[in-house]
C-alpha cells in the first residue's frame, strides 16, 4: 500500500471523528450551553448541511489548483474549525466551528479520492478509494468511542482538542507521504468539470447513493432507541454494541473495494441487494438480543461495502473531470443521511414503532436496487452498442491513449487528432470498428 493513502486515511479518520463523536456527547454539551438536546443536536444537522455546500462550492471552487495543495488547505480549514469548538464560549460560536470544520468535509473526500485513486495501478482504484475511507470507518470503530470517554472524564471541549491535533499530524503525513505529482492536475476550467454532468450515468450514480446510503442511515439514526426499547438492552450497552456495527463497516468497506475493482456494478448490486434484505430481517428480528448483534455487524457491514464502488463508479463515468463529480457524490451521501433520518423520524411520529425506521430503510434501499439495475442495463446496452463499458473506461488521468486508425485511413493521413484521442472523448463516441 502506497504510504500516501495513510497519510489519506488518518485525515479521513480526523473529519469521521469530528462527524461522530458529537452524538456521545450531546448531553454534556446541552448541559454546558443550557440548550436542550433537540436544539444541541442543530450541531449534528448543521454540520451535516455545511458537509453537502462544501462539497459542492469548494470543490467547484478549487478545480483549476493542484490537488495536493487543495487537501492541505482543507485540513488547515478543518483544524481551525475544531478549535473553534475546542474554544467556543457559547453554543453560537460552537455551531460556527461545527460549520468550518464540516465545509472541508466533502471537499477533502471527494478530492482525496481521486488522489487516492492516482497513487495505484487502474485495476486497483477501488482498493484505494476504500483505503482511504478505511479511516472514516475505523473513526467509528475506535475514534467515536474513545472521543467520548475523554470528553465524559475530561469535559467535552477536550475531545474536539485531541481532534485537532489529529489533524495537525494528518496534515503532516499528506505533507510528506502523498507525492506532488499525484496531487498535479492539468488545469481545467470549471466548465470542464461540469461537463461530467452531461452523463446520464453520472446522475443515475448520483441518486443510488442518496437511495442506498440514505436506506441504511434510516436505520441506524434511531438505532439506539431500537436497541433499548425494542431489543430490550441497557443504555449502557449501546455504545459497545455501536462498537460491532462500526467493525462491521470496517470488513465491509475492505470487500467492498477489493470486489468492486473486479466488476463495480456487479459487486453494487449485489451488496444493495443484501443490504434491503438484511435490513427487513433486521426488523423481523429486532426483539431477539443475539438476532440483533448479528444483525448489527451485517448492517455496518453490507451498508458500507457500497462505498468504494459508489465513489468509484461516478468517477469512472465522470471521464477526464472527476474532480466535482467526487465531490458531488460526498454531497449525495449526506443528502442520503437526511433523507433517511426524515423518513425514519416519519415512521416513529405516525406511531409505527421504533422498528418502522429500519422497514422503512428497507424500501428505500429496494429503490436504490430498482435505479441500480436499471443503470447497469443502461450501461451494458451502451456497451453493446459500441461505447466502453464502466470497467472498460479508463480512470481519469491526464494522459492521451492510442486508438487505431480508422478503417482505410493512414495514420499519417487522419493526423494526430485521428491517432490519439482522450478518455474523455473516448467515451463520448462509439469506438471504431
Amino acid at each position: 500500500m502506497p504510504v500516501g493513502l495513510i497519510a489519506l486515511a488518518l485525515g479521513a479518520f480526523g473529519i469521521g471523528l469530528t462527524e461522530f463523536v458529537i452524538m456521545g456527547l450531546l448531553p454534556e454539551v446541552a448541559a454546558d450551553y443550557g440548550v436542550s438536546e433537540s436544539v444541541a443536536g442543530w450541531l449534528i444537522s448543521g454540520y451535516a448541511l455545511s458537509v453537502v455546500v462544501g462539497a459542492l462550492l469548494l470543490t467547484a471552487a478549487t478545480t483549476r489548483l493542484p490537488r495536493k495543495p487543495v487537501l492541505l488547505g482543507l485540513l488547515v480549514l478543518f483544524i481551525a474549525g475544531n478549535v473553534v469548538t475546542a474554544l467556543a464560549p457559547t453554543y453560537g460560536v460552537a455551531m460556527t466551528g461545527r460549520v468550518l470544520a464540516a465545509l472541508c468535509h466533502g471537499a477533502f473526500f471527494g478530492i482525496g479520492s481521486v488522489v487516492a485513486a492516482g497513487l495505484v495501478a487502474p485495476e486497483k482504484k477501488a482498493g484505494a478509494v476504500a483505503a482511504m475511507f478505511t479511516g472514516l470507518t475505523v473513526a467509528n470503530v475506535l475514534g467515536v468511542p474513545f472521543g467520548t470517554f475523554l470528553g465524559q472524564q475530561l469535559g467535552w471541549h477536550a475531545t474536539f482538542w485531541a481532534i485537532a491535533v489529529v489533524g495537525v499530524v494528518a496534515l503532516a503525513g499528506i505533507a510528506a507521504l502523498v507525492p506532488t505529482a499525484s496531487g498535479s492536475v492539468e488545469k481545467v476550467s470549471l466548465r470542464h468539470e461540469l461537463g461530467a454532468f452531461r452523463s446520464g450515468q453520472v446522475w443515475l450514480s448520483l441518486v443510488i447513493t442518496v437511495l442506498a446510503f440514505g436506506g441504511m442511515f434510516g436505520a441506524f439514526t434511531y438505532i439506539a432507541y431500537t436497541l433499548t426499547e425494542v431489543s430490550g438492552f441497557a443504555d449502557a450497552a449501546v455504545p459497545w454494541l455501536l462498537v460491532l456495527f462500526g467493525a462491521g463497516m470496517v470488513i465491509g468497506n475492505t470487500v467492498g473495494g477489493r470486489l468492486a475493482d473486479r466488476a463495480v456494478d456487479r459487486t453494487l448490486i449485489g451488496f444493495i441487494a443484501a443490504l434491503a434484505v438484511v435490513l427487513a430481517g433486521f426488523a423481523l428480528v429486532a426483539s431477539s438480543t443475539v438476532a440483533t448483534v448479528v444483525a448489527l455487524l451485517l448492517l455496518g457491514g453490507f451498508g458500507f461495502s457500497t462505498v468504494p464502488g459508489l465513489q468509484t463508479r461516478i468517477m469512472t463515468y465522470a471521464g477526464q473531470a472527476p474532480t466535482l463529480a467526487s465531490g458531488a457524490n460526498i454531497a449525495a451521501f449526506n443528502v442520503g443521511n437526511a433523507l433517511g433520518a426524515w423518513a425514519g423520524g416519519l415512521g416513529i411520529a405516525a406511531g409505527l414503532g421504533y422498528t418502522s425506521p429500519i422497514w422503512i430503510g428497507a424500501g428505500i434501499t429496494g429503490a436504490a436496487l430498482v435505479v441500480m439495475l436499471a443503470a447497469a442495463g443502461a450501461a451494458a446496452r451502451t456497451s453493446r452498442s459500441g461505447y466502453p463499458s464502466s470497467s472498460a473506461i479508463a480512470f481519469p488521468s491526464d494522459s492521451v491513449v492510442p486508438v487505431p486508425p480508422r478503417s482505410g485511413v493512414s495514420g499519417a493521413a487522419s493526423g494526430p487528432r485521428a491517432s490519439t484521442c482522450s478518455i474523455a472523448e473516448r467515451t463520448a463516441a462509439p469506438a471504431s470498428r
